[in-house]
């Protein structure tokens, strides 16, 4: 196993769009959603570990969730986790990581992946991230994992390759595109040139913090220290602040059975389905006539439920949530007005 090469798992986040079974105090990467007995770190964790040595491990996260990371992962030393006092979204958070990992290992190559995300085929996983860890190790690219996309799926978003310009698996982007409209994404999931973004990045750290330092000058200073200011710094994006505006982003071309847990109808999108599409989720259940809902009940409890198709029907703790799936958006609206309306209690 290579010793310059590093995983940083990003586990920050409140995944407020999985509310209520996510919570601001145990957000959905801290939570075993599939019944397995492992949280969502846990497994990814696990994933890493075949590519590169366990200590070459990190975990960026929010510094209210550092003794729950301890707690799932106690075999890694506390320096593994590095520690974000202020929430200020991927790029200021990378960019202290970046930083970090440079300072012990000039020399070091790392892949980036959120903590939340579903991969069915483990070892053409890793077969892959390793051959990008070693095209970014000399490449001098910034590289983002794409997958071929197998639905029109408008949760994702996508990458436009260059075919003109490949090496191996691996091709100049064109362009992005963020989550398109129904009728885009039937013409890209027929294009060869669409990939979906999958939120994994591979770099030399060298190229990376030679990115940060040409593209976001103001934040570098505030992260290149021993106490890093994450207040002063913007709320942005990896994506909007590097990948987008450099002019050295590759797309490896991917396909090892992923997908993003990134809101309810990804959950049901990736999980097992009944004879009527229905998504059963660690519960108890009695449906007639239900079609294409999704499921999740604390341990001990049941639902009985006629006539529903498409709803999502989830409890956590005090809170019972009934919607129509698909409304994405409207559980972000639902989490703000329960906050303004009754505080945190809910939240």
């Amino acid at each position: 196993m290579n010793n310059n090469y590093y995983c940083v798992i990003m586990a920050g986040g409140m995944g407020r769009r999985f509310w209520p079974y996510s919570r601001k105090q145990l957000p959905k990467q801290f939570l075993d959603f599939f019944g397995t007995g492992e949280t969502l770190l846990r497994i990814t964790f696990d994933r890493c570990k075949g590519l590169v040595p366990s200590n070459n491990i990190y975990i960026t996260t929010y510094i209210d969730y550092k003794e729950i990371v301890k707690n799932i992962l106690p075999e890694i030393d506390e320096q593994q986790i590095i520690i974000e006092d202020d929430r200020r979204n991927t790029a200021p958070s990378l960019a202290y990581a970046s930083y970090l990992i440079q300072r012990i290992n000039p020399e070091a190559t790392m892949v980036v992946m959120p903590s939340d995300q579903i991969i069915l085929n483990v070892d053409k996983f890793r077969e892959s991230i390793l051959k990008g860890l070693d095209f970014a190790s000399t490449s001098g690219k910034l590289i983002n994992v794409g997958i071929k996309p197998t639905r029109p799926e408008t949760g994702y978003g996508y990458i436009q390759i260059e075919e003109e310009e490949r090496v191996g698996d691996f091709c100049k982007v064109k362009t992005f595109i963020e989550k398109p409209a129904l009728e885009f994404a039937k013409v890209f999931v027929q294009d060869n040139e669409f990939y979906w973004n999958s939120g994994i990045f591979i770099w030399h750290v060298t190229t990376i913090m030679n990115a940060f330092h040409e593209n976001m000058t103001e934040v570098c200073p505030r992260l290149e220290c021993n106490a890093p200011d994450f207040s002063a710094c913007p709320n942005i994006s990896i994506d909007y602040s590097i990948m987008e505006k450099a002019d050295n982003v590759y797309v490896q071309m991917c396909d090892f059975g992923w997908a993003d847990v990134g809101t309810w109808q990804a959950l049901y999108d990736a999980s097992p389905k009944d004879i009527n599409k229905n998504v059963i989720l660690n519960s108890n259940s009695l449906l007639y006539e239900c079609n294409e809902n999704i499921i999740l009940m604390p341990e001990g409890k049941l639902v009985v439920a006629e006539g529903l198709e498409g709803y999502l029907i989830a409890e956590h703790d005090n809170v019972l949530l009934i919607c129509k799936k698909e409304n994405q958006n409207s559980i972000r609206k639902f989490v703000n007005d329960v906050e303004m309306k009754f505080g945190e209690e809910y939240v």
